[in-house]
């Protein structure tokens, strides 16, 4: 019945324009009519739940059927959302001052609810900083987030920000060095996924965001990211939400491949810490920024999103991240 609804969900909310405009895309990149591209992911989203945008992503038209098995899908990742996250406690992630406030020893910086502050309460918090970082308490994807250059005339800026419903003021987040030479002009962050088995905490996945001359490094606000191994080191070229391979960074032409991430298993034990803390909510997507000497939280995400390798990039035969996954949690 879930994969029924899911479906007639997908079908109701779909935007055909968009579907036909990448199967166009995915004809061309694969040299196979446009019809037999179209009738495949149709088949692909019945049989693997697997959306047209999924299709591109993974390469589907490359698979087989063995090799297609292995592919987490939207669809998939959905149902294991809905079996291990329990939506009671959703809004712990959701908000992003419940956040804060629950997960503080993990965030390593300053913050403010304007909701429950003072013009003075502000003017103090600003107080010995040229800028702070704003934010809606309930958007995502990188939307709703400012940086702010601090003036002379803060009352200003107070009354802007809750007009705006920025309600959450933060420290700015300071980024190592080899980190930020990437992409100066937003926080790099490691997406880090979690399994709570209800005893210890597994790191499933891990990938690396990286902005393109933005703000936020966020892959749906034009960022890319590319995936780290367990010795925390990037693996393959960097993708775009354009299905762009790119192995040097447009802005700052730095390699993306063979990256160190600094820090990284500080990264990593932090958030086995962290997804101990709401044992109901076993699934979760962590960004960490990687500061010079230490890492810290951004957020946390009950909806951790898919990624999985190109196939194309893959040296041998193509296998998703399913079986992974299957190590840990039942489907």
């Amino acid at each position: 019945m879930r994969k029924l609804n899911f479906l007639l969900k997908t079908i109701k909310n779909m935007d055909f324009k968009n579907m036909f405009r990448v199967t166009k895309k995915v004809s061309k990149k694969a040299h196979k009519p446009f019809l037999w591209i179209l009738i495949d992911e149709i088949y692909c989203g019945l049989k693997y739940q697997a959306g047209y945008m999924d299709y591109q992503e993974f390469e589907f038209y490359l698979l087989n059927k063995k090799q297609r098995k292995t592919y987490l899908t939207r669809g998939k990742n959905n149902q294991l959302v809905s079996r291990y996250n329990d939506k009671n406690y959703w809004h712990i992630l959701q908000d992003k001052v419940e956040f804060n406030e629950t997960f503080k020893p993990y965030l390593k910086r300053d913050f403010i609810d304007l909701r429950e502050s003072s013009f003075n309460d502000f003017k103090k918090f600003c107080k010995g900083k040229k800028s702070v970082v704003a934010k809606e308490i309930d958007n995502c994807g990188g939307k709703g987030i400012s940086k702010i250059e601090l003036t002379k005339d803060l009352e200003s800026i107070y009354k802007k920000l809750k007009i705006s419903k920025q309600f959450l003021v933060e420290e700015m987040i300071i980024q190592n060095k080899k980190v930020a030479e990437l992409n100066p002009s937003s926080v790099n962050t490691l997406r880090l996924f979690t399994f709570f088995d209800g005893k210890e905490a597994h790191v499933i996945n891990c990938i690396f965001k990286i902005g393109n001359n933005g703000f936020v490094d966020n892959f749906s606000s034009g960022g890319m990211y590319t995936f780290v191994g367990m010795d925390g080191k990037t693996l393959v070229p960097a993708i775009d939400v354009y299905d762009n391979k790119i192995e040097v960074h447009p802005v700052s032409k730095k390699n993306l491949v063979g990256f160190q991430i600094p820090n990284y298993e500080k990264a990593v034990q932090m958030v086995k810490e962290a997804s101990k803390k709401i044992p109901q909510i076993q699934y979760i997507g962590w960004d960490v920024a990687i500061l010079e000497d230490d890492v810290c939280l951004v957020e946390g995400n009950e909806f951790p999103g898919v990624f999985q390798m190109k196939p194309s990039f893959v040296k041998g035969e193509p296998i998703g991240i399913l079986p992974t996954y299957q190590k840990y949690m039942k489907f």
